[in-house]
């Protein structure tokens, strides 16, 4: 199941997504559903226009459970390094 503490380990393309935080304030309350993501940015389908998002300096809230606020600054990997990481240190 995916929770606060485990989002990082997971897939986040097809997550319900809201921008709460960003330092560039025209991201804030951009919505929509994770579409592709990479190192530095997520993509988000806003009633069907792709936006690109950065990672880096941004809030993300997901929508699970009553949804989890995510440093973005925290997924600053590729996708597949950080949910291989997440399963190595599992592991451990």
């Amino acid at each position: 199941m995916l929770t606060s503490n485990n989002i990082y380990k997971h897939e986040l393309i097809g997550l319900e997504v809201e921008i709460v935080d960003a330092s560039h304030k025209g991201y804030i309350k951009v919505k929509g559903k994770v579409v592709d993501e990479t190192k530095h940015m997520l993509m988000i389908d806003q009633d069907g226009v792709e936006k690109s998002i950065p990672k880096k300096n941004t809030t993300f809230r997901f929508k699970i459970n009553d949804g989890v606020d995510v440093d973005g600054s925290k997924l600053l990997y590729r996708p597949e390094d950080r949910t291989k990481k997440a399963r190595k240190n599992r592991r451990s």
